[in-house]
Order: C-alpha cells, then sequence, then structure tokens
C-alpha cells in the first residue's frame, strides 16, 4: 500500500513539475483602424492621408502592442494631368528621408516620435487613448499636454488618437492565443493606376487607392493570424487642375454589404468576407509560403487562387493582399 501511494505522489509531482515548466498561453485580439481625410487636397495638388494603427489587446481590453503608420499620398494635378505609374511610400518607410528634424523644430524624425506613440499607448485600453489631452499648439496641431510623452511626441497625435481607438474597436479583429512570444507587423501599399486626367470636356478623377495588413507572427516565422483592409478614396479634378469634389465612404471592410460586391459582380461573398478567409488561409504559413502559393490569371485579368477549394471562398485577386501581409511580416517587431 505504501509502495501505491508514494508512486501515486510521484507521478503527481512529475505532472506538477511539467505543468510548472510549459508555457502559459492567454487570449489576445489583433485589431486595425484607419483614419483617413482629404483636407489637404488643392488646386494643383490631390492628397490623401490615411493613418492605420493595428493593436494587440489583453482579455481586459488593453493595448499590449501598437503600430501606427500613414500613408501620404500626393499627385501633382497641374492642367488636370495625372500620373497613373505614381509610387509611393509610407511616413515610417521613407525614415530618416521625411526630413521633419531638418524642416521644421522637431528633434525627432516622424518614425522615431510614431514610436514613441506606440509606446506610451502600451497599457492604456482604446477608450483612454481617445481621452488623451492635447492642445492646439501654434501651427494648430492637437498635441499631447504630457510633457514627457511630448519630449518624444511633439506631433499632431489626432490621427494616432483616431486610428488606434478604432483598432480597439475593431468588430472584425481577430482573436489568438499565445504565450506572449509574439511580433507585431503593419504595411501599406498604395497605387494611383486607376486614376484619368481631366479634359476640357469631362472632369478628370485622381485614385489613390490604399491595402492595408495587419499580422502577429509567432517565434517560428509564422503568421498567427491578420486582417487586411482597403481604401478606395476619389478626388474629382477639373481641366485647370482645381479640386471639384472629394468622396471616401469608408473602408472596405467598414463598408462590409454597401461594398455591393456580390450586386454588380458574380461574387457570392462581399469583399470582407473574402478578405476574412484570405487571412484565415495566411495563418500558419511563413512569407515565402504565402507568397508562393498557386495562382492563376482569370478572364478580367486578375490574380486568383488556382485551388478550386480556395477560390470557392476567395475569388478576388489576391495579388494586392499577399503582397501588402508579405511586407507586415517583414516589417513585425
Amino acid at each position: 500500500m505504501k509502495k501505491i501511494l508514494a508512486v501515486t505522489l510521484l507521478v503527481a509531482m512529475v505532472l506538477a513539475l511539467a505543468a510548472c515548466g510549459a508555457p502559459k498561453t492567454a487570449e489576445y485580439k489583433l485589431g486595425m483602424g484607419i483614419s483617413l481625410n482629404m483636407d489637404s487636397s488643392k488646386t494643383a495638388n490631390a492628397q490623401v492621408d490615411a493613418c492605420c494603427a493595428a493593436v494587440v489587446l489583453d482579455k481586459d481590453g488593453k493595448i499590449v502592442a501598437a503600430r501606427i503608420d500613414v500613408a501620404q499620398n500626393k499627385m501633382d494635378v497641374t492642367d488636370g494631368q495625372v500620373d497613373t505609374a505614381a509610387t509611393f511610400l509610407t511616413k515610417l518607410e521613407k525614415g530618416d528621408d521625411y526630413n521633419m528634424v531638418k524642416y521644421s523644430d522637431a528633434t525627432h524624425e516622424w518614425y522615431e516620435q510614431a514610436a514613441a506613440f506606440e509606446q506610451y499607448v502600451v497599457g492604456k485600453t482604446g477608450a483612454e487613448v481617445a481621452a488623451m489631452e492635447t492642445v492646439v499648439n501654434e501651427e494648430g496641431h492637437a498635441v499631447t499636454t504630457d510633457e514627457t510623452l511630448y519630449a518624444s511626441c511633439s506631433i499632431s497625435i489626432s490621427e494616432f488618437q483616431e486610428a488606434i481607438a478604432k483598432a480597439c474597436e475593431d468588430a472584425q479583429g481577430q482573436t489568438f492565443t499565445s504565450d506572449g512570444n509574439f511580433k507585431l507587423g503593419l504595411a501599406i501599399n498604395s497605387t494611383a493606376a486607376e486614376s484619368k486626367a481631366a479634359t476640357a470636356e469631362e472632369d478628370g478623377v485622381v485614385k489613390m487607392y490604399s491595402e492595408f495588413g495587419a499580422v502577429v507572427v509567432g517565434a517560428d516565422g509564422k503568421i498567427i493570424t491578420a486582417l487586411t483592409d482597403a481604401t478606395q478614396p476619389q478626388i474629382k479634378i477639373n481641366a485647370a487642375g482645381e479640386i471639384v469634389e472629394t468622396a471616401f465612404k469608408g473602408t472596405k471592410r467598414e463598408l462590409k454589404e454597401d461594398y455591393n460586391m456580390v450586386a454588380y459582380s458574380n461574387a457570392t461573398l462581399e469583399w470582407y468576407q473574402q478578405a476574412k478567409n484570405f487571412v484565415d488561409f495566411a495563418a500558419g504559413k511563413t512569407a515565402d509560403e504565402l507568397q508562393n502559393v498557386e495562382t492563376k490569371v482569370n478572364d478580367e485579368g486578375h490574380t486568383v487562387f488556382a485551388d478550386e477549394a480556395l477560390y470557392a471562398s476567395v475569388s478576388i485577386s489576391i495579388d494586392g493582399m499577399t503582397a501588402v501581409l508579405v511586407k507586415a511580416v517583414n516589417n513585425a517587431r
């Protein structure tokens, strides 16, 4: 009897030690938010500013990690002309070449100030970030009143606050479990390929469209979960290069059924549903594996899944979503 008891106690101790040595996992949520405006557009210059934030929240809704970037896309539209081959870099991608220190009183470049804000919001909820106190400075920018933060982030934070708050409230966010050993990546790709010049008879339109990707990457380099979204703002111009009208109804994810993909195409699922299926497919893959998935060009000239089972749930072009998620993995930190 004593021998049986001793063996039982030994087994219990081994199991207890094994449990203590096992990494503890917790549930998290990935969210993404976009704040877009075209307020800086003026005669001869079309401009779209889209601030994107990605956050990872813990079970209490507090920020564990945050990433911010801005697509500040500009186009010279003098005499109603457009550049459909224009290429765009985000503020983060420009790095020191954004030249904030050189052309202002700033002591830190934009990417350094954004990183300081990212670190500052860790531990806060989206509501707390939205409620951060600001003051309008002499240049008309809403800057933080927190002296410690201001020392490292003296730029306007209003668009940061809006994007972070939206990311924290993302109803289409992705939940995941992890031992906390992960990286968060964010990326933006933009194009003006669909823009059209103005003529004496007809207005033109600047279409600086952007795709956004956020990823959580595990220690093994594989995507744990991801989100993708897209914006299609339009700036109508006349032959004099004047801004006639601006239009933006929301991101593709935000529009949901109002994007009307099913109503106006052969699609059986709306864009946001197909995007969800795509990021679910991306989970568990490395950037290389995602980039090398087999595709084909359909009758409309779009790059789509070659696999019929995958195509049944994602029939839209996947090249843009693939590219932005791969870039986000490479940006993860």
